[in-house]
């Protein structure tokens, strides 16, 4: 594309870190699915954005699907052109937005997975008096008390901590704060972690969970740190962090039916992504049923 478009969307970049305050996970997910676009239109021949025709976004969208990005995955990627031909029409660098009619190839709604309340439970009692037991048995003992995205565990700082309170608070997504409760298991996990905490961080150093260095602990150790004890606890399947945030979602909705308190701990912007744990807990039912009524099975004939 010409040094024109390229220049627009350097500007667009710009007005989400700086304007929207978008943080840099969604900025990366934002260059990455715009930087397809930009190769497919230099493969197309089309030199500005102003050029950009619903009939050659729509043959974009085939294009992905044909190398075999998911429906999700796609619909993220016209969602991200959606909103650079908003931010082109305000400028008016464009007259028209010519992704708004254009929609991705519908998928199946996979099912998040989750462990049950005793594997759950299994996995975040972990043994040991060690600095590094204890700092991770505080990361996971929070995880599944307070539903936490991994992002946010990572950026979480002392001054957001409230242990007496019993409360967290959280930057989520979209820079959206809310407080969160944190169970009496985690809270007992966090004040001992927090005495070893002094003995590794400076007293300049903000965040909650840090290495032996002292230094803020990042997603991928977190995930590494998961995977290590998921093993070590006889899990017998590979778990991630999020799985912790599925099962904390799963398990409240389960013994609460409360699906508009789930919605705002888990900090949803709409309720219909809370609405996929309900399936879950219907799977559940359903299992009961199908064990416990008598009418449920067909008796085998001998």
């Amino acid at each position: 594309m010409q040094e024109r478009a390229r220049k627009n969307l350097e500007n667009f970049f710009r007005h989400l870190g700086d304007e929207r305050r978008l943080s840099p996970l969604t900025l990366t997910h934002y260059r990455r699915d715009l930087s397809r676009c930009m190769t497919y239109c230099d493969a197309a021949g089309i030199a500005d954005w102003e050029r950009l025709t619903p009939a050659e976004v729509r043959g974009w969208v085939s294009a992905l699907h044909r190398q075999g990005l998911s429906g999700k995955t796609i619909q993220r990627a016209l969602s991200a052109l959606r909103t650079l031909f908003r931010y082109l029409l305000r400028e008016h660098a464009v007259t028209c937005n010519p992704a708004s009619g254009v929609s991705a190839p519908r998928s199946t709604r996979r099912l998040p997975h989750t462990l049950t309340a005793d594997q759950a439970t299994r996995l975040v009692t972990l043994a040991g008096r060690e600095p590094i037991a204890m700092r991770d048995r505080a990361l996971l003992e929070l995880l599944y008390s307070s539903g936490l995205r991994l992002s946010e565990l990572v950026n979480l700082n002392i001054s957001e901590l409230d242990l007496s309170a019993g409360i967290v608070r959280v930057t989520g997504k979209g820079r959206k704060v809310r407080d969160v409760p944190v169970g009496a298991k985690a809270r007992d996990a966090l004040n001992q972690w927090l005495v070893v905490r002094a003995s590794w961080a400076g007293p300049d150093e903000p965040a909650v969970f840090v290495t032996p260095h002292g230094r803020r602990l990042g997603a991928r150790a977190v995930q590494a740190r998961l995977q290590r004890w998921a093993k070590h606890q006889g899990m017998g399947m590979p778990v991630h962090p999020h799985m912790l945030r599925h099962s904390f979602a799963s398990h409240l909705l389960e013994s609460s039916g409360d699906l508009r308190a789930v919605q705002e701990m888990l900090g949803h912007a709409n309720i219909s992504t809370t609405q996929i744990y309900t399936h879950l807990d219907f799977q559940h039912l359903a299992g009961v049923y199908d064990k416990a009524h008598p009418r449920a099975r067909k008796k085998t004939t001998t």
